[in-house]
């Protein structure tokens, strides 16, 4: 506590600014450790000078008469924190700000500048649920407005971003809202960068625009953007969380474990009924939401901008049950200005992102990043099968939309435990997994280097094989079933994966250097590999993106990897064993002055003998 702080107690049931609600009748003053007992019911009704923190034994609920702002070190809620309920959403401002002017406390095991349960619940419900939508029209490099599907409950003065829709995701942007008509929004300034809004070929490649702001926000103060110690929030085990409609922002505390903007920490079987829905997280530090030794939590509905680390981040390895729906992960990071240092583990054949030859790099520093992994970002980092996603987008990561990267047992806190030993992530049989976006990354979709005990990742005996009983080697293998897909302007691969008998239906991939490649996992043993099927690859759609090299220029179009301009693209790229494509269309894969092309061909430098047939 700082020199002159006091240790400030609530009495009674009241009003903050009420002086017979605390004791001695002294409202809490800059500094003050405030508590409020168990019992207690106290309303915030006035923005508070920076406390010293906050201890919830009882209930604190905000006010919903008059924009407010409560700011705090730290809140510890043992009892309740409210600010609106599902069923009557908070409809004015509210604002928690964490600040740090007390260093490396440590409360609980939780850390610092944080909100922090522990046997308490949050209750966060804002009142707008619109977080995304797409573009209707191309806007041009230059315009100042936008015309978008729906822009029901957007107003003036919003922030929203645009995604990149081309293979640079640093080409997404944000502006601020200066008036709307109908479905056209006037911006505060031009844009930068052409955001294409069209179906091309049968391929939705319409940008996407989140977005940021919401009535109730959660941040750290802006000494944060110099420290990139931000904000987090944390559920301890026995704790509930329930967040709508809420922004995040600055929040996340880089390097360091279990510090992250939401986290659902080994809660368990009781994360079902809890959620995070309709929120922006922007501008952190440390990951988006994190889910830890957590089960059956709903995440649906979130835009996620300028995140550091893996996004939506499925901890050890055994979580399940949870469902990741309708979320939208725009820009990515490895680090707040570093650029990504991938460990570079290929494939024979698989190209690095600056170098025409492949690498296979075995050792992986994380002297930057909080795990090796995160030098190979993605946004939907994914350690257990047996959850669904449905209808996510990953639009714009330095390295992967999507990434299944599954332990044998899971890891972490749970590593050696009686539990992860009966648990078989590689084994586990594939839940909903549909209608899921990937573009504008280096790789689409991961479905490969998986995770090993010291976090590292490899390529050796990690192949996803689910089995009809997993704790049983011997029993059948079963098709796993990735629907709907559809991956465009993505740098390397729309689709990279291995395992035996994985199932890619309806998928659309266009844009992209390589549009699917597939390895085996068993070396024959199953009766297919990989089938692609009523699918449509597209070579060259009418997305030019921003072409800006001398070389993209001269050919009028952006090229997945200018470095090396004569690329020749792929559609279907053919590595081992039984791969299969069946009743898929391939579109506008054509030769030219610049480079070669193929719908269908075989992985450059693979030692693996091919042959085919066609029935």
């Amino acid at each position: 506590m700082s020199v002159g702080a006091l240790a400030q107690e609530a009495v009674s049931n009241g009003n903050w600014s009420d002086s017979s609600t605390w004791a001695g009748g002294v409202i809490p003053t800059a500094g003050d450790q405030v508590t409020i007992a168990g019992g207690l019911d106290v309303v915030l009704d006035t923005s508070t000078p920076e406390l010293g923190g906050v201890t919830i034994n009882g209930k604190l609920r905000f006010s919903d008469d008059k924009d407010l702002e409560l700011s705090t070190e730290w809140i510890m809620v043992h009892g309740e924190l409210e600010i609106g309920t599902e069923a009557r959403p908070h409809t004015r401002n509210a604002t928690i700000t964490l600040v740090d002017n007390v260093k490396d406390e440590q409360l609980m095991g939780m850390g610092d500048r944080g909100i922090m349960l522990s046997g308490g619940t949050l209750n966060l419900h804002g009142n707008r649920t619109n977080a995304w939508t797409k573009l209707a029209q191309t806007a041009a490099a230059g315009a100042d407005t936008i015309t978008v599907l729906d822009t029901a409950e957007w107003q003036v003065g919003d922030e929203i971003v645009l995604a990149s829709t081309d293979y640079d995701p640093r080409q997404a942007e944000t502006r601020h809202i200066t008036a709307i008509s109908g479905n056209t929004l006037t911006l505060d300034q031009p844009l930068e960068y052409m955001h294409f809004g069209e179906i091309t070929f049968g391929v939705d490649e319409r940008g996407e625009v989140g977005l940021l702001t919401r009535n109730i926000k959660v941040q750290a103060s802006e000494d944060a953007l110099e420290s990139y110690f931000g904000g987090h929030i944390m559920a301890m085990v026995t704790s509930r969380m329930y967040v709508e409609g809420v922004e995040l922002q600055r929040m996340g505390q880089h390097m360091e474990l279990a510090r992250y903007p939401i986290h659902w920490h080994l809660v368990g079987d009781s994360g079902q009924g809890q959620y995070i829905r309709n929120a922006a997280i922007h501008d952190s530090f440390n990951r988006c939401v994190t889910v830890h030794g957590t089960n059956n939590l709903v995440i649906e509905n979130n835009v996620t901008y300028n995140t550091v680390g893996h996004c939506f981040f499925m901890e050890d390895g055994i979580e399940t049950g949870n469902a990741f729906v309708r979320n939208l992960a725009i820009q990515t990071k490895c680090h707040p200005t570093l650029e990504c240092v991938p460990s570079n583990l290929a494939a024979n054949g698989e190209y690095d992102s600056d170098s025409p030859r492949p690498s296979r790099q075995i050792s992986q520093s994380a002297s930057d990043t909080l795990l090796p992994s995160d030098n190979t970002v993605a946004s939907y980092w994914i350690t257990n099968p047996a959850n669904s996603y449905i209808d996510n987008v990953a639009a714009g990561s330095d390295q992967n939309g999507f990434w299944l990267s599954l332990p044998e047992h899971p890891n972490g806190a749970f590593l050696g435990s009686e539990e992860s030993l009966n648990t078989w992530p590689r084994r586990t049989p594939l839940g909903a997994f549909r209608g899921n976006v990937a573009h504008s990354n280096f790789d689409g979709f991961m479905f490969d280097r998986n995770i090993n005990e010291d976090n590292t990742f490899d390529l050796s005996f990690s192949a996803y094989t689910p089995l009809e009983d997993p704790a049983d080697p011997y029993s059948e293998m079963v098709e796993s079933h990735f629907e709907d897909l559809s991956a465009w302007k993505n740098r390397n691969g729309g689709i990279w994966g291995r395992g035996e008998l994985h199932v890619f239906s309806n998928a659309k991939l266009a844009d992209n250097a390589i549009g699917m490649t597939h390895s085996t996992g068993t070396f024959g043993s199953e009766r297919f590999t990989s089938r692609l099927i009523d699918s449509l690859v597209v070579g060259e759609t009418a997305n030019i993106g921003n072409p800006s090299t001398p070389e993209e220029l001269a050919y009028g179009r952006s090229l997945p990897k200018p470095q090396i301009p004569d690329f020749p693209i792929r559609g279907y790229e053919y590595y081992d064993n039984r791969d299969e494509v069946v009743d898929t269309t391939f579109e506008n894969y054509q030769d030219n002055d610049l480079r070669k092309t193929g719908a269908l061909s075989w992985l450059l430098f693979t030692s693996a003998a091919v042959s085919t047939e066609s029935t």
